[in-house]
């Protein structure tokens, strides 16, 4: 078992939309979430994926999935290199499908990331 790492996506000015989407959650949501990247972290993209703690969605886009009795988040991430993947931004889930314009908006700021640009 290997340990991982995640990161977040900076803005050039430092901030980050996905501890902006952390902090809007209510506790318990943001304390599930967090939960399920320090397991992830912890046993290793083999485990998380047994546990269906994480999913490949497409184009190297894939989701840190939580739920908290009702509320469905996810976290979605890239791979960047290694060990280390990069989380892009978080939102709520409103439906079983993830919406493909959050994809999208992965694709988009992992495809910026590359190019050096943290510009959202």
């Amino acid at each position: 078992m290997k340990a991982i790492e995640f990161d977040i996506l900076r803005r050039e000015d430092g901030s980050s939309e996905f501890e902006e989407f952390l902090n809007s959650l209510p506790d318990k949501d943001a304390v599930k979430l967090v939960a399920v990247i320090h397991k992830t972290e912890q046993y290793g993209m083999a485990v998380a994926m047994r546990q269906q703690w994480v999913k490949r969605l497409r184009n190297g886009i894939c989701e840190l999935r939580s739920r908290q009795g009702g509320n469905i988040q996810r976290a979605l991430y890239f791979h960047e290199r290694d060990d280390r993947y990069i989380i892009t931004h978080g939102f709520t889930k409103k439906t079983n499908k993830t919406p493909p314009s959050e994809i999208e908006k992965a694709e988009r700021l992992m495809r910026n990331y590359e190019k050096g640009s943290t510009g959202l």
